[in-house]
């Protein structure tokens, strides 16, 4: 670690460092020696970081001066934990850290990092383009069978993900199977840009809308009353002339944690429709965790929804994760072990544990998520190429 070095090239002095940073001088010219104080290590590399960002150092430099001299400070998680790895000593001491927005910032692989790792491609742009391109973990494979049930047997189901979790990726994943197994099953999208849960934010999505839109899908010619009753009526019309045919019915609603109080209590009243005993649709809500909020047992005006509505979440990767990656890669027949190395998933997912802003340990969560993982790792052999480092590991990480 060549610390004076980097204090040359951004004009600083071991004194200024240790104003800014809160260290004493003697640790940092110890540190600049490659001895980490013994105590919260983690806590000492990550104000020296941000220090070294503040006045302009570059990745480049940050990756060359940390790389070599952290990687025995890179926790280490178990390949058999099932749930939220174990939390980072540097997630710990930076309770207030809130997601590093780097780590969802789209980055693209540069044409020097594909040269680097002999890349055909992009492996993270348009990746996902058959069914066969999704990595179906054990969440994967319960949203994606509850998501067809829900299609064939006309039920109620809440996909619940964080933003990059796969949400609209299995949401198009049904379609697409729809079509290659041939089923008779129409899924009806209403459309709202910049859709809100009140007025006051922006466009809200009603019921006379869905309504429109479920009509317009069974008959595009079809002329709607303006009374909101006969309005109803009609579409329970069309929907049993459909089902008669034999064609089954999926309502979709993306971004559903947007949708307001009052839509989500009549979605009861459209999952009533029948034909007989027969329902006439489905309902399938896609949508973020405040979904899952809204959709909780607490919320006692939208009891009559929460009693009928299954709710399923789509858990990070994390166990997963390596397996998650091959499968990427191998999808544009690159070798893992040709550009990712031993050490490197551990790294990851103890990287990407999110803390809420005052919370404890107990609190932390993983954020390792399809979309923030290709980020990082896009960011990573972005770093490992201009570096000439030949594989993505743990000390690459730890310098992103």
């Amino acid at each position: 670690m060549n610390l004076s070095l980097t204090l040359q090239q951004l004009g600083l002095s071991q004194r200024e460092v240790a104003l800014h940073t809160g260290l004493s001088q003697s640790t940092v010219s110890r540190i600049n020696t490659g001895q980490w104080p013994a105590r919260n290590p983690h806590q000492a590399r990550k104000r020296l970081e941000q220090c070294l960002r503040h006045y302009g150092a570059s990745a480049e430099q940050l990756l060359a001066l940390f790389a070599r001299s952290t990687k025995k400070l890179v926790p280490q998680v178990s390949n058999t934990c099932s749930t939220v790895p174990e939390v980072s000593l540097e997630a710990q001491i930076n309770p207030s850290n809130e997601e590093d927005p780097m780590l969802l910032q789209n980055e693209s692989l540069t044409p020097e990092a594909r040269k680097h790792f002999t890349l055909p491609r992009n492996p993270f742009v348009d990746d996902v383009q058959s069914p066969d391109d999704v990595y179906q973990t054990p969440s994967v494979r319960y949203v994606r069978a509850a998501l067809m049930d829900c299609a064939q047997h006309h039920g109620f189901v809440a996909v619940v993900g964080e933003s990059g979790a796969g949400k609209t990726t299995l949401a198009e994943d049904l379609e697409e199977r729809i079509k290659a197994e041939r089923r008779d099953v129409l899924i009806i999208r209403p459309y709202v840009l910049a859709m809100e849960e009140t007025d006051s934010k922006g466009k809200t999505l009603k019921s006379s809308a869905i309504a429109e839109a479920i009509a317009r899908a069974l008959n595009p010619t079809a002329i709607l009353p303006s009374s909101p009753q006969k309005r109803f009526a009609r579409v329970h019309e069309l929907l049993k002339a459909s089902r008669n045919v034999g064609r089954h019915h999926l309502l979709l609603i993306e971004e559903a944690h947007c949708l307001p109080t009052a839509t989500l209590k009549h979605l009861k009243r459209f999952l009533e429709l029948k034909d007989g005993m027969q329902r006439l649709l489905g309902i399938a809500l896609i949508g973020q965790p405040e979904l899952r909020e809204r959709l909780s047992g607490h919320n006692a005006e939208l009891r009559e929804v929460v009693q009928r509505c299954e709710v399923v979440e789509l858990e990070p990767l994390d166990i997963e994760l390596e397996g998650y990656l091959r499968h990427k890669l191998g999808r544009f027949g690159i070798q893992y072990d040709t550009v990712m190395a031993p050490d490197a998933v551990d790294a990851i997912r103890a990287r990407l544990i999110h803390m809420p802003r005052g919370g404890r340990a107990s609190d932390a969560r993983s954020i390792c998520h399809p979309l923030v993982v290709n980020n990082l790792v896009c960011r990573a052999m972005n770093a490992a190429a201009r570096t000439g480092w030949p594989l993505v590991d743990a000390q690459v990480i730890a310098g992103c």
